[in-house]
């Protein structure tokens, strides 16, 4: 585009339009590597690149023209090959045509791994973490790198040269460093890889790999980030990175759309990330990547836990703040109705969707409805339906919308059964009865593999505890065994074993479906403030912040502070979930009309540490009505290792739980003060970690 040098007058200056900015995008997806074994490569890269391209050049809210999105992968179709060389290359090459104001987008998909620094102090583990291009070779004790390597202070310095033109930079890494994981169940595509290398597959001993860990001053900063960029100048451009896992994690790649017909291997980070995206468009990176965090615990697609850096508060690609998306203009061919929006979008066949003469119209003018029949990923196609009463007419005007009407809500939960052939396995088809029973309509069982199922069960021969039913992410990959619920067998008759694993399915399944419908409803339907504080005490407490994970410690106490803008009561209620898939009920209050609530709710126990939520639940109230209390969802903490108590097994196994609920968190002893159209639910993801 050209681009002028404006060194007129003010006049002129006013008379002319604003230079427009340019949108650039660098795809890297690497997923064969002939210098590995074949054991190590990948499917799924490819397959992000080409999605993420199309994304981009199709429904980005911000132009990328097709020429501005470079592709370095092998699998695609007129694509370079993603060697070292040719990163180096397009790097530069941007580098030298970005100016100030550009946005430039960069996506990498494929192996990551660790290697011993070169700079061991500059590290916080003294390791190096590294992205592989497809040309990488083995470790060289001569140089003291993995030939070909990409390593993470490279990638620093190419994006510091990009924001040193002044260019607006976010990053995207679906690849992971370290961690371990293992094959726990089938997922019935036998397609689920880990996109890490272990050191030894480049010749890297456990010797070499031996570290000295400088351990964080303060456990509540977040965690290093696999890469710096470091050019923090006045006149240079943003910087916002988004990583599948933290550095000691693992990230998956399976067939997805889960459980469609003609799924193929994609990465569970960035198809995660697209969806929302795609749902999303114009929302700022902070909420971009709470939903991200949600759609992992209420899918049950990984243990990871993505990383999110920067200034999370900007709209995502320097774009304008906007709503969610939720119709589309449709082309009408005949009957049939066709939409550029599809499974990536929540879209599914059968869908009902509203016909809008406009998009500004309201849906209760709607003139009929359509019914989804084929759904692809970025496409839809939809046949009229009668729906209240209402045929579509036979003349339609132009320039017609497709409007989603409502948000199905699924609360039921497809768990796969184990493996035949182990004792644990024969135990629990035994009891499967007692399990069916116990469980109830909302939970159903399908047979191992089946690719439909969001948890797995599994037995785990070489695991501390060999005769237990482990229950795992719908991805079949066992990780942390110390916070993945499992059920013994040998000590439980069929019955017990039945009512136990029900209690244990039920009781994730609560904590999943509060997180299905505070995503569903959105913190944006009512005009209240609300503010979570933290700190070790209550004269010393700071905002959390709404984007980010924050990171709290045992005894950090954890405050509200809301204020009803509104001419209207409100009613709040405060619930947490903890990483023990407990459910906590923290405060049910009404708030008039221009009151302020400040209160302190509880602080963080050393009883159990790990991703925990708080949720927020907003409803308007009637004057004089009952103030809405939903203490009710509360629930007990789920014994990650059930095995039969000396007591004998407690006389009832309910869904709800009841008592008091001070698992993930301990109650204050008294709060700082009372408290003073559709709902709205505030999530907050947040970590708590070991106190120093």
């Amino acid at each position: 585009m050209l681009r002028r040098l404006l060194l007129t007058s003010a006049l002129t200056l006013m008379a002319l339009p604003a230079l427009a900015r340019e949108n650039y995008a660098l795809l890297i997806g690497a997923s064969t590597y002939p210098g590995l074994d074949e054991k190590y490569w990948l499917k799924g890269p490819a397959n992000d690149v080409k999605l993420v391209q199309t994304w981009l050049t199709t429904e980005a809210p911000v132009p990328f023209a097709p020429g501005n999105v470079a592709v370095l992968a092998d699998g695609v179709e007129g694509a370079q090959a993603p060697t070292l060389a040719a990163i180096r290359e397009q790097m530069a090459a941007l580098a030298d045509k970005v100016q100030p104001g550009d946005f430039v987008y960069l996506h990498f998909s494929g192996h990551g791994t660790q290697a011993p620094a070169a700079d061991p102090e500059s590290e916080l583990d003294g390791l190096d973490e590294l992205f592989l291009p497809t040309d990488i070779g083995p470790w060289s004790n001569e140089v003291s790198a993995v030939e070909n390597g990409l390593v993470d202070d490279e990638i620093g310095q190419m994006i510091d040269a990009l924001r040193g033109k002044g260019a607006n930079v976010w990053a995207v890494f679906d690849s992971c460093h370290s961690g371990t994981v293992t094959r726990g169940a089938p997922d019935g595509d036998e397609e689920v890889r880990t996109r890490q290398l272990p050191p030894e597959a480049l010749g890297l001993s456990a010797d070499a790999m031996e570290v000295t860990t400088r351990s964080l001053e303060d456990p509540r900063a977040q965690p290093e980030a696999p890469v710096d960029a470091l050019n923090d100048a006045d006149g240079t451009g943003s910087f916002v990175a988004f990583y599948a896992a933290q550095t000691n994690e693992v990230t998956p790649e399976k067939n997805l759309p889960k459980g469609k017909p003609g799924r193929i291997p994609q990465g569970v980070f960035t198809y995660t990330l697209f969806e929302v995206l795609a749902e999303y468009p114009q929302a700022t990176y902070g909420q971009i990547g709470q939903e991200v965090l949600r759609k992992y615990a209420t899918k049950s697609l990984a243990r990871s836990t993505p990383m999110f850096e920067g200034d999370l508060d900007q709209v995502a690609f320097a774009g304008t703040k906007g709503a969610r998306v939720a119709q589309w203009a449709a082309t009408r061919s005949d009957d049939s109705f066709t939409i550029p929006a599809g499974s990536l979008h929540g879209l599914a066949p059968g869908d009902v969707l509203a016909v809008m003469a406009s998009a500004a119209d309201a849906t209760e003018a709607a003139l009929g409805y359509v019914a989804l029949e084929t759904v692809d990923t970025f496409t839809a196609t939809a046949k009229p339906v009668v729906q209240d009463g209402k045929s579509l007419p036979g003349e339609l005007p132009k320039g017609l919308m497709l409007r989603k009407i409502g948000t199905d809500l699924d609360f039921s939960l497809t768990v796969a059964l184990p493996e035949a052939g182990s004792a644990p396995a024969d135990a629990l088809a035994a009891a499967m009865q007692a399990l069916t029973e116990a469980a109830g309509p909302r939970i159903s069982f399908v047979p191992a593999g089946a690719p439909e199922a969001d948890l797995r069960l599994a037995v785990l021969p070489g695991s501390p505890r060999p005769d237990a039913i482990w229950v795992l992410p719908e991805t079949g990959l066992a990780e942390d065994l110390a916070t993945t619920p499992s059920v013994s067998t040998a000590d439980k008759d069929a019955a017990t074993l039945g009512a136990t694993l029900a209690d244990t399915l039920g009781a994730m399944a609560k904590a999943m479906n509060l997180m299905k419908m505070a995503g569903a409803v959105g913190a944006d339907g009512l005009d209240v403030s609300v503010e979570m504080l933290t700190g070790p005490d209550k004269n010393n407490l700071a905002p959390m912040p709404a984007s980010g994970v924050p990171r709290l410690i045992p005894e950090d106490q954890v405050h509200v502070l809301a204020q009803n803008h509104m001419d209207i009561p409100v009613d709040v209620n405060v619930l947490y979930i903890g990483a023990d898939w407990s459910i906590s009920h923290w405060f049910s209050g009404r708030l008039q009309p221009g009151d302020t609530l400040k209160k302190g709710l509880f602080k963080i126990s050393d009883a159990v540490l790990g991703q925990e939520r708080m949720v927020v639940v907003m409803t308007p109230a009637a004057p004089q009505s009952p103030v809405e209390d939903l203490s009710f969802l509360a629930q007990d903490s789920l014994d990650m290792t059930r095995e039969v108590p000396k007591g004998g097994l407690r006389s009832a196994l309910t869904e709800a739980g009841f008592g008091q609920t001070t698992r993930a968190a301990m109650a204050l002893d008294e709060g700082e003060g009372d408290s003073g159209p559709g709902p709205a639910i505030l999530q907050l993801e947040l970590r708590t970690v070991p106190a120093p």
